[in-house]
C-alpha cells in the first residue's frame, strides 16, 4: 500500500474513534436541543403560550401608563406569594393589552392596557423550554450569571462542527481510498 493510502486509512480510523467518542456524549445534548426546537417552532400550535386576549374595556381612549401595568400585575403576582420582580412588558396596541413576564418564575399576566383589568394569568411554558435548549436553565436556578449558557452553546456548537466534519470524513475517506487504489 502506497504512503498517501496509509495515511488516508489513519486518518479514518481516528476520525472514527473520535467521531464515536465525541458523539457518545454530544448525542444527549443535540437530542435536548432537537426536541426543544420542535417544541418552540410550535410553540403556538400547541399552546405553550397563553392566548393573548383583547381589551374588555369600553372605553378605548386613553391607555394606562406601564408603570401602572407593571404595578397591576406586580399586585397580582404578589397576592399569589410569588417573586414581583418584573423581567418586561410586551405592550400589545393591536389588542389593547400589556403581557408582563417575571425574572425569577414563568408566569405572565395579561393586563387591560385602558382599564387596568387583569385578563390573565398563566404559565408561559415557552420561556422555560426556550431555556433548556439554549442550556441557561442551569444559569437561571444556580448562578444567575451565562456562564453555563455560553459553554453549553460553544461546547455544544463546536461538538455539532466537528461531528460534521468527521462524518463527511467518514464518508468521504473510503471513497478517496478506493479510487486511489484503483489508480
Amino acid at each position: 500500500m502506497s504512503y498517501k493510502i496509509q495515511s488516508k486509512v489513519k486518518a479514518l480510523r481516528l476520525y472514527r474513534v473520535l467521531h464515536r467518542w465525541l458523539g457518545i456524549p454530544l448525542i444527549i445534548f443535540f437530542f435536548i436541543i432537537g426536541i426543544t426546537s420542535i417544541l418552540l417552532a410550535w410553540k403556538k400550535k400547541v399552546e405553550l403560550l397563553p392566548p393573548t386576549t383583547k381589551s374588555q374595556s369600553e372605553q378605548k381612549e386613553n391607555w394606562i401608563s406601564p408603570t401602572e401595568m407593571i404595578a397591576v400585575a406586580q399586585t397580582v403576582m404578589d397576592s399569589l406569594g410569588e417573586s414581583i420582580e418584573v423581567d418586561r412588558i410586551d405592550i400589545r396596541p393591536d389588542k389593547g393589552i400589556a403581557k408582563v413576564t417575571f425574572k425569577t418564575h414563568f408566569s405572565e399576566v395579561q393586563v387591560d392596557g385602558y382599564s387596568g383589568a387583569v385578563l390573565s394569568v398563566d404559565t408561559r411554558h415557552s420561556d422555560w423550554i426556550e431555556k433548556v435548549h439554549d442550556g441557561s436553565i442551569v444559569d437561571y436556578y444556580w448562578t444567575g450569571e451565562e456562564g453555563a449558557k455560553l459553554t453549553y452553546s460553544t461546547l455544544t456548537s463546536l461538538g455539532l462542527i466537528f461531528m460534521s466534519l468527521s462524518g463527511f470524513y467518514l464518508w468521504y475517506f473510503p471513497k478517496r481510498i478506493r479510487k486511489l487504489k484503483n489508480s
